[in-house]
């Protein structure tokens, strides 16, 4: 088992992106150590790569028209204009009798908008490098730990979809989960995921919980800088600026929804700034450029991720990972929850997904599952918290790396410091002790 492919590619990526080796090349060796182990030759492992790359594509170029949209929004003033109020609001002294309120303030509403990124409004992360990089100046003020923001988001990033079919929580719960389950011999109705999904969910409140009120309470100093806009500026942000913004968010929602397309969404909304007059011609080809690299991080790593999958499926890995389990297993029900639970936190902190993880490991799970007695609603939380496992913490998954690109706009929040180690102690490990609680007594 230690010599397996999928464990050696994985613990080979999450080392080298610890001592700070660029993700997309920690990914890109990761990938080809996993392939030559795995049996592959170096010509089998670079093509099953370059297949995989294309995986990831869309969302590149997904993720990179949100940066230029955000780069657009934030050139309008309206988010300058939200953060320069709620500076006001501070008062000049920080200590001032309405800085807590102001502090609970923000961190509820930045939980509400994780939250219903995935559900009310399914636009995922897309509202992080929007919302989050006009509000730096404001938590800085207040000494919030940023590892704290980063946390809060990746929790409403994974929990909600973890529980609530409705937008990526029904496609998760729904069409990947259930199918998945049912094809392989469960028998599962739609009624059982979310009621077996539940206990381990609380897994992931524990740790919000944890991180809110004992890991990051004490205040953390960072650079301040000053506000975008000065008074002046901020209250002769135009009428016309702030309606055709809420129009290009608006429109931008309404086509995202229509067409399933992150990708047409932001293109609409950035066309919709580029010819309302707001955005200078001059000036609109280096906000798309400054949106895009602001983004492209991101892209190119999901795009890495994808080829990492990719050889690690062509190696026939995770089959001979999850089988083995078997000799180390024996009889023990206990012991087989537990390793199923740290095999799927291992390949999905690899390829970055949970979503994509459910298929590989399904197949595999199921039939072993049940050989164990475990139940139908046991069987479930094991599977659905053993994909869940590793999106938290992962450095290759969306839901730090959103979070890092909103933190990260002035430079002072570090990817794997402070998003990827302090989400997958805060998050994992609770879920990981929930999920098997599950199994054990669902």
């Amino acid at each position: 088992m230690i010599m397996n492919a999928v464990v050696i590619a994985v613990c080979l990526m999450l080392f080298l992106s610890f001592i700070r080796i660029n993700v997309v090349v920690s990914l890109t060796i990761s990938a080809v150590v996993a392939g030559l182990v795995g049996g592959l030759d170096i010509h089998q492992t670079i093509a099953a790569f370059n297949d995989g790359l294309g995986g990831g594509a869309q969302i590149a170029l997904s993720y990179a028209l949100l940066g230029a949209f955000a780069a657009a929004l934030s050139h309008s003033g309206l988010t300058t204009l939200i953060s320069h109020s709620i500076i006001k609001k501070l008062g000049k002294e920080p200590n001032s009798g309405n800085t807590q309120v102001v502090r609970w303030l923000l961190l509820v509403t930045i939980l509400l908008m994780a939250v219903s990124s995935q559900n009310i409004l399914p636009i995922h992360i897309a509202f992080i490098p929007i919302l989050i990089p006009p509000l730096l100046h404001v938590i800085s003020k207040l000494g919030i730990d940023r590892r704290l923001i980063a946390c809060i988001l990746t929790f409403g990033l994974v929990t909600t979809y973890m529980i609530l079919p409705i937008g990526f929580g029904g496609i998760f719960l729904n069409d990947i989960l259930l199918a998945n389950l049912n094809t392989n011999g469960l028998n599962a109705i739609g009624e059982q995921i979310p009621k077996a999904m539940l206990l381990p969910a609380m897994g992931m409140v524990v740790g919000l919980l944890t991180a809110i009120f004992i890991s990051y309470r004490k205040p953390r100093e960072y650079m301040i800088e000053q506000p975008v806009v000065s008074d002046t500026i901020a209250t002769t942000i135009s009428r016309k600026s702030l309606v055709i913004s809420l129009s290009a968010i608006v429109v931008t929602l309404i086509v995202q929804l229509q067409t399933d397309s992150m990708i047409f969404g932001a293109l609409s909304g950035f066309i919709i700034f580029r010819f309302s007059g707001i955005i200078k011609h001059e000036v609109s080809k280096d906000l798309f450029n400054q949106g895009v690299h602001m983004m492209a991080n991101i892209g190119f790593i999901m795009i890495a991720a994808a080829g990492f999958a990719a050889v690690v499926k062509s190696t026939g890995e995770v089959g001979t990972l999850v089988t083995s389990l078997g000799d180390i297993i024996g009889d023990n029900k206990a012991l087989a929850a537990l390793l199923m639970l740290i095999v799927g936190l291992l390949i999905t902190m690899g390829i970055g997904s949970s979503f994509s993880t459910i298929p590989i490991i399904a197949t595999i799970y199921v039939p072993l599952a049940l050989s164990f007695g475990f139940s139908v609603a046991a069987t479930i939380a094991l599977v659905g918290t053993a994909a869940a496992l590793g999106d938290a913490g992962s450095p290759a998954s969306d839901s730090t790396l959103g979070p890092t690109a909103g933190l990260n706009a002035d430079g002072q929040h570090d990817h794997i410091r402070d998003s990827v180690i302090p989400t997958f102690i805060h998050y994992n490990i609770p879920l990981l002790i929930f999920g098997w609680i599950a199994a054990m007594v669902l």
